[in-house]
């Protein structure tokens, strides 16, 4: 059932491509950081690009703690959740490319398999206060749902994802384009098998650089951990963007 939602990965990314553009400013930023730390880095006209720790809360019960990094963009003082790249980064509540991390049973050496990935990200702040407005209502009435009928399948979620609210998407479809590459790594791996969707990650693993760390120990977990990674950060900004000068961003043609 998770194939149709990486379906609909695709599926959305058609429906909500950020539109063609002709020039546009790249900036390549690199960094790295560790497990449970943050990582940012100013981007122009009060915007931020974060690597957040994902939130161990949030992993189910009796299931091992998650570990990764989402990707975020948002204002230089927070706006709330969700972030401007989310937005702009369908579909929702599922597996996702702003995830760097072992959700979605995605082992540790799988999501360094996914590599590199590929994003978008609002950069009007009008456009994104309302795109959280708008994704607040979308929410809302999936509670709702959700309170009438149960839980839901994946199949329902993906055809959920294909009727995203138009106001909501119309905003998508003027995102930026985005691309996260992990350079180096150093995990744990997970001891499960891989996932059916995940297989073709887990064979890409190793044309990533990585080191293989012990487990914390010796325990050995199903998803194992991610403990460090090193990456680069592409972004097309619009061509009259004021980047800072120190990510000497330079003009050429958009991301298709």
């Amino acid at each position: 059932m998770v194939t149709l939602v990486l379906m609909a990965i695709v599926l959305v990314r058609t429906v909500g491509a950020a539109p063609q553009q002709t020039v546009c400013q790249k900036a390549v930023i690199t960094g790295e950081v560790s497990a449970g730390h943050e990582w940012k880095a100013a981007i122009g006209e009060g915007w931020v690009f974060r690597v957040l720790p994902i939130d161990a809360a949030k992993t189910p019960a009796g299931q091992p703690s998650y570990s990764g990094w989402d990707l975020v963009v948002d204002r230089e003082q927070p706006a709330g959740f969700p972030d401007a790249l989310l937005l702009a980064t369908p579909p929702y509540d599922s597996i996702n490319e702003r995830e760097v991390g072992t959700t979605f049973g995605v082992r540790a050496q799988d999501a360094i398999g996914w590599n590199p990935r590929s994003f978008h990200f609002l950069t009007d702040p009008v456009a994104f206060r309302k795109s959280q407005e708008a994704y607040q209502n979308m929410s809302h009435k999936a509670q709702s749902v959700r309170a009438a009928n149960g839980s839901i399948s994946a199949g329902e979620a993906v055809t959920a994802v294909t009727k995203i609210d138009p106001g909501l998407m119309k905003f998508v479809g003027q995102a930026s384009s985005g691309q996260f590459r992990i350079l180096d790594s150093r995990l744990t791996p997970g001891i499960a098998d891989a996932a059916p969707y995940a297989e073709n990650w887990a064979l890409q693993s190793a044309r990533t650089q990585h080191t293989v760390e012990p487990a914390a120990g010796g325990k050995s977990s199903a998803l194992g951990s991610l403990e460090w990674i090193r990456f680069s950060v592409t972004l097309w900004l619009p061509a009259a963007w004021k980047t800072p000068v120190e990510l000497h961003a330079v003009r050429g043609p958009c991301s298709e």
